[in-house]
């Protein structure tokens, strides 16, 4: 038998290199607000769903709030590092940790600034009786679930955060009840259900793999694995999970069928955000879990960058549906992020991170634009559109340089990316990539200003039917600050681009060498680890040969019954 309290010992030692014995510092505490303050202002919105006309302020007051604590975690990231905080005290690789890099951070707060001008639109957007059933709710708990997406350290709780927002986005693309938003519904909902249920088959085979899910556990773990056929088949599930959620080529077919059926301010949410979350799992899983994949898979990806790219803008050239054309530039947005996932270069990741950024604010601006355009006209299709720009000469302008941004030209925000994933792509001699990446730029040019000359240049007398703008339904006052807003920063960002290459380069570092992710995550439990001394489990004698023989307990122990 083992000597007295020799156990406990164990015990102790084991608490010692898994348990945080130190406070957190107040400082790390902005790592759980990008989830923190969006969850309680939710709920407190739920508690206040007899105050309707409460709700507004509440939630832009809770965005507001989110917008300054991510920018100082950003502060915070750039002058420390790597910041990571765990739950219940239990150290990564136990415990369920948030770590974040600047990547993380940067993609926070573009989901708060959209959900801060969400907010605003949604005033006018949508109609005070239909509050009641919790819009700016699941707002809230929508970017509550995007940003513990970005925030998370462990590829399991990255799945649970896929579905916390699936859950919300399901209740906001069927808000209102219509018909064709039902019909939208089903379409998203069935392609990201799929995914899902890949993603966690593929996190299901890799624990068995691996035995660990922490992000930083697996950079350690998965270079001593042995490459072959097991691997090869969970990082496919994983790209085409990821695939699916991001949209690109060839499961894209879901977002230019689903987004444009919800309510305009619920478009440009979905548009901004969701489909960067999956770009974003698959920058931290090829950079932490398949650092090195087969030659095989960069082809591959190589391959949907461009399909993405060249599909998205193309069926944009074919719609007459101002919202299902920006549906296809999303999809084609993506196969410019995915080539920064395809080379996977310092470069390369830098031009996609930024352009990612980009995208989330041109791309959120652009539908906001359009809802005004359906107020002002009545419509949005192309064919039955003409004569704004005599109404409403201001915010031509404003689409004019929305348009531009999203097509990449000088000087605005979409210029600067582009650029990078050129230089990058030819610095790696692919002339295929480089070609795409430059055709995409001058079609998206084309289908863009055809929707601004048949918008606003066309005479509206020289559409049969097209009844006079109504310039004063449209310029509300909350439609069209938001726009100006996201236009303000599309064009900042153009005209003083370095501290956004700053932040970007920042980030595609930490992406090539993660080593101060992985340090900065598991430093805690390797100081600890090293700091206790070992000690050899207790030793079990084995039975000497013998009859079988059952000890009776003495009375009144702890193991036996109590006598009198």
């Amino acid at each position: 038998m083992a000597a007295p309290g020799k156990t406990d010992v164990d015990l102790e030692a084991l608490r010692a290199v898994s348990m945080i014995q130190e406070p957190t510092p107040l400082g790390d505490w902005l790592v759980v607000m990008p989830v923190l303050i969006p969850f309680v202002a939710g709920a407190l919105l739920i508690m206040l769903r007899q105050r309707i006309g409460w709700h507004v302020q509440v939630a832009a007051a809770a965005f507001l709030l989110l917008v300054l604590s991510n920018i100082a975690l950003i502060a915070r990231v750039a002058d420390q590092g790597v910041v990571v905080m765990t739950m219940g005290r239990w150290l990564a690789p136990f415990g369920i940790a948030f770590s974040v890099d600047m990547v993380s951070a940067l993609f926070a707060l573009a989901a708060s600034i959209v959900g801060l001008v969400a907010t605003l639109y949604a005033e006018e957007d949508v109609p005070l009786g239909e509050r009641r059933y919790g819009f700016f709710a699941f707002l809230l708990l929508l970017v509550g679930g995007v940003s513990g997406a970005f925030m998370t350290g462990d590829i399991f709780n990255l799945y649970v955060w896929f579905e916390v927002l699936l859950i919300s986005s399901f209740g906001l693309i069927i808000y209102g009840g219509e018909k064709i938003q039902l019909d939208g519904a089903v379409k998203y909902a069935v392609l990201n259900l799929i995914a899902t249920t890949l993603f966690l088959t593929a996190t299901g085979l890799l624990y068995g793999l691996t035995g660990t899910l922490n992000f930083a556990d697996l950079a350690r773990v998965m270079p001593e694995l042995q490459q072959g056929a097991p691997l090869a088949a969970i990082g496919a599930l994983f790209l085409l999970a990821f695939g699916m959620k991001a949209a690109g080529f060839p499961v894209n077919f879901w977002l230019p069928a689903s987004y444009h059926t919800p309510k305009l301010v619920v478009s440009a949410v979905f548009a901004g955000l969701l489909t960067k979350v999956g770009i974003y799992a698959l920058f931290r899983v090829t950079s932490l879990v398949f650092p090195t994949p087969p030659d095989v898979f960069r082809f591959t990806l190589i391959a949907v960058a461009i399909a993405t790219m060249l599909i998205g803008v193309f069926g944009a050239l074919a719609q007459n549906n101002v919202r299902r054309l920006l549906g296809f530039l999303v999809v084609s947005g993506i196969g410019m992020m995915l080539v920064g996932v395809a080379l996977a270069t310092e470069e390369a990741l830098m031009g996609a991170v930024f352009y990612a950024l980009h995208s989330i604010i041109v791309m959120t601006a652009l539908y906001f634009a359009v809802g005004v355009i359906e107020r002002t006209a009545g419509t949005n299709q192309l064919t039955a559109l003409g004569g704004l720009y005599r109404h409403q000469p201001f915010f031509a302008a404003i689409f004019l340089i929305l348009s531009f941004a999203v097509a990449g030209l000088p000087p605005f925000s979409g210029f600067w990316p582009k650029v990078v994933l050129v230089k990058a792509s030819l610095a790696v001699e692919e002339n295929v990539l480089t070609a795409a990446i430059l055709v995409t730029g001058f079609l998206t040019t084309l289908a863009m200003g055809r929707v601004w000359a048949l918008t606003f240049w066309r005479p509206a007398d020289a559409v049969s039917g097209v009844s006079p703008p109504a310039a004063e339904d449209g310029l509300r006052p909350m439609l069209v600050i938001p726009v100006g807003v996201l236009t303000a920063l599309v064009v900042i960002v153009g005209l003083f681009p370095e501290t956004v290459f700053a932040l970007a380069e920042t980030g595609a570092k930490g992406l090539i060498d993660p080593s101060d992710y992985v340090n900065a995550t598991l430093a805690p439990y390797d100081a600890l680890a090293s700091d206790t001394p070992a000690t050899a489990p207790p030793t079990v004698e084995p039975p000497t040969a013998g009859p079988l023989t059952f000890d009776q307990p003495e009375a009144g122990s702890l193991d036996g019954a109590q006598t009198e």
